[in-house]
């Protein structure tokens, strides 16, 4: 593996071709918090086996389209040249390309919308990157969330952009909850891995965890052990049951553990409490969020992932404010 790496490394630093792929397909792999190609690829290939299985083509193409199009941003933009390479102005940007094709009805004004809105989650990963900076607090997904929700949110001025697939507004507590079957627990746990990319599908999610593995065991690791704490503690306290099996407590706790237990904080016993807490709070804010976006008709996308992540990172700055560089123009101090 290694000499293929070394392989990979050598073309792509001999060739402008190879170098984007390598950006892209590393961009891919940052959603989860991985800067490796073969992770992105897989996340990639997971995507499309979703997206065939559903019937959904339009979710990979978008995905492609939006992680092609931040990162070409990136570039024209001259950005902090590492972080480029690493991938860090292209996770946003396949997001927005999933969740746009998600929630908006395939047609020609949907792809101008996705490559706008990609380009300007580049732009929001700048500016919300330059600002939490002071505080030592990475940006995670918040560039998709506020780009992809405002977006969203628009369309209801805007119907010819088609807005048929977003959930219907309701009054919170309207809907009858359904009893989650007991049954359906493990793939509920694969699924909750899969709709990080708003997937659902248990072969996605295994293909997921592997790609995660491949890169860092400890974080396939911690992204099931997320998602089966978030299923566990949902169908505890009684969540409906439709929403639990189709893994929608499941993608942010996911994430959370993997930022917390892997990458963030170093492994140990005291880490792996705070990141069982941290999970278990994600599943909570996920309701709470519920109720305030669901008279919206919006998706909470990745926010509770954000607000828990960050109540738990902040305290390790100690509140104490970072002077920013001068020199920066757009550099990013990791994720």
């Amino acid at each position: 593996m290694t000499a293929i790496s070394q392989t990979w490394g050598r073309a792509a630093e001999g060739s402008a071709p190879m170098g984007f792929i390598d950006i892209t397909l590393r961009g891919a792999g940052q959603v989860m918090f991985q800067d490796n190609p073969l992770t992105g690829l897989l996340f990639l290939i997971g995507i499309l086996w979703g997206s065939i299985a559903t019937g959904s083509m339009e979710v990979i193409v978008g995905s492609l389209v939006g992680l092609v199009t931040s990162t070409a941003i990136a570039m024209i933009l001259n950005v902090d040249k590492g972080a480029l390479r690493s991938g860090l102005y292209g996770y946003n940007g396949i997001l927005v390309g999933a969740g746009l094709t998600t929630f908006l009805g395939a047609n020609p004004l949907l792809w101008a919308y996705l490559i706008f809105g990609a380009a300007l989650s580049t732009l929001f990963m700048l500016a919300i990157a330059n600002v939490l900076k002071t505080w030592d607090v990475s940006a995670l997904t918040a560039p998709f969330v506020l780009t992809t929700l405002l977006l969203l949110l628009a369309t209801y001025y805007f119907p010819n952009t088609g807005i048929s697939r977003l959930p219907h507004p309701a009054i919170p507590g309207s809907h009858p909850s359904t009893h989650f079957v007991q049954s359906d627990f493990v793939p509920a746990v694969f699924n909750g891995v899969s709709q990080v990319f708003l997937v659902q599908n248990v072969v996605t999610g295994i293909i997921f965890l592997a790609a995660l593995a491949v890169n860092s065991v400890s974080a396939a690791a911690f992204a099931l052990g997320g998602s089966f704490v978030a299923v566990a503690v949902a169908a505890a306290m009684g969540g409906d049951g439709t929403l639990i099996s189709a893994g929608l407590f499941g993608f942010s706790p996911v994430l959370t553990a993997i930022a917390l237990g892997t990458v963030f904080f170093s492994p140990g016993g005291r880490v792996i409490f705070a990141t069982v807490l941290a999970t278990i709070f994600t599943v909570i804010v996920q309701a709470a969020l519920n109720v305030i976006v669901e008279p919206f008709g919006i998706p909470t996308l990745t926010a509770p992932f954000i607000i828990a992540t960050w109540l738990f990172l902040l305290p390790r700055s100690g509140f104490v404010p970072v002077p920013h560089s001068k020199s920066s123009g757009g550099a990013l101090e990791g994720r």
